[in-house]
């Protein structure tokens, strides 16, 4: 059964992936326990789950994944469909699914599974004989789901997830005359689709995302929606070059004030500027980045299409989520809801990444069956 295992060599792996990625688990540790004690053993737990689910898909040759890309767009679909049909709310969204032992959202694991999907859809499209029916193929398979995580509603990782895609998209070699004028229709096409659903009353954008726009133009006006972003940018500056330590229990700390709800999820930046000030929030940055560039290196050097897609498509899946996180908790963007990769609390976020970095260590590795 599990014979892909015989001749698995540790020699050759990319471990700077897995260092990288170690380093900023420790750091989200630290600092998800400093934000909320209770949930640090939690996050220890998660953070090592996540190392040896790393380890253990790397074990798992890459082609095995590309050879079911169909299955794994199917379970995709699936586990997307069940968030809309049975979905667990919270704070006024079904983006989660709860199955007694088990709570976890979907929408994460869809991320790595869609970048599985398409670098193998799109490597098996190199020979195609229209590059406008592989485009409109792949786009549309890519907005059924794209509409689904719209639909919980969850705007933030729509646009994240659908940007990893037009990544993949852009390197898969299809002419760029072709992205830029689709890009353009899409526009219209896009505008009036969502005016038809909202006519049935399915309303894809919510008045609260609106709201967080506003809120992020004109603070002043809306100081009860924005208060939350506002603290956050004080906490950072007022963490300086060094910060105010870790585990600050001072009268003046923006953390301890409970002036950040929840801290230790969308805004651990915040935690981490306060507290480690610019050169804890720069090592955090330089991490990140690291990652992203290991991910498309590993891919340049990658035996075939699909490994170069998947890996550049989960680097930039990573940097993209990351930019977003940061420019949110620094007020450069309005507020979403994305964790901060491999540091914020939520296990789902967490794992779902290690295993997707657990995929590029394979690549790197290039341990395919018969060399």
């Amino acid at each position: 059964m599990f014979s892909w295992i015989k001749g698995y060599r540790l020699k050759g792996l990319p471990f700077v992936l897995l260092l990288l990625m170690a380093g900023l688990m420790c750091l989200g540790v630290l600092a998800v326990g400093s934000a909320e004690p209770s949930l640090q053993k939690r996050q220890l737990a998660g953070a090592a789950a996540g190392l040896l689910l790393a380890l253990f898909f790397s074990m798992i040759p890459y082609r095995r994944w590309m050879e079911f890309a169909w299955p794994v767009y199917g379970a995709c679909l699936v586990l997307l469909l069940l968030t809309r049909l049975m979905g667990d709310e919270a704070g006024g969204a079904s983006r989660w699914v709860d199955i007694g032992i088990l709570r976890f959202q979907p929408s994460e694991i869809v991320k790595i599974g869609m970048l599985l999907f398409f670098a193998a859809f799109f490597e098996r499209g190199e020979d195609a004989k229209s590059q406008w029916r592989l485009f409109l193929a792949g786009t549309g398979l890519a907005g059924v789901l794209l509409v689904l995580i719209l639909l919980q509603p969850d705007l933030s990782t729509a646009i994240v997830t659908g940007a990893s895609y037009l990544a993949v998209l852009f390197l898969s070699g299809i002419r760029l005359r072709i992205l830029i004028g689709s890009f353009l229709a899409c526009i219209p096409i896009a505008a009036a689709g969502t005016w038809i659903l909202s006519q049935f009353g399915i309303e894809l954008f919510g008045s609260y995302q609106l709201t967080r726009i506003l809120a992020w133009l004109n603070p002043q006006e809306y100081a009860q929606e924005s208060y939350q972003q506002q603290n956050a940018v004080m906490a950072i500056g007022s963490g300086r070059l060094s910060g105010k330590g870790l585990y600050n229990e001072g009268p003046l700390s923006v953390k301890n004030g409970n002036y950040i709800p929840e801290p230790q999820t969308d805004f651990i930046m915040a935690v981490i500027g306060e507290e480690l000030g610019f050169l804890g929030s720069a090592a955090v940055i330089l991490q990140l980045f690291s990652i992203c560039l290991t991910c498309i290196a590993i891919g340049r050097r990658a035996s075939d299409t699909a490994g170069r897609l998947y890996c550049a498509g989960f680097g930039f899946l990573v940097g993209i989520q990351g930019f977003v996180n940061i420019c949110v908790a620094s007020g450069l963007m309005p507020n979403t809801g994305l964790t901060l990769p491999f540091v914020s609390y939520g296990l789902s976020s967490l794992l779902a990444l290690c295993i997707g970095a657990g995929i590029v260590i394979n690549v790197g590795a290039d341990r395919r069956e018969g060399r």
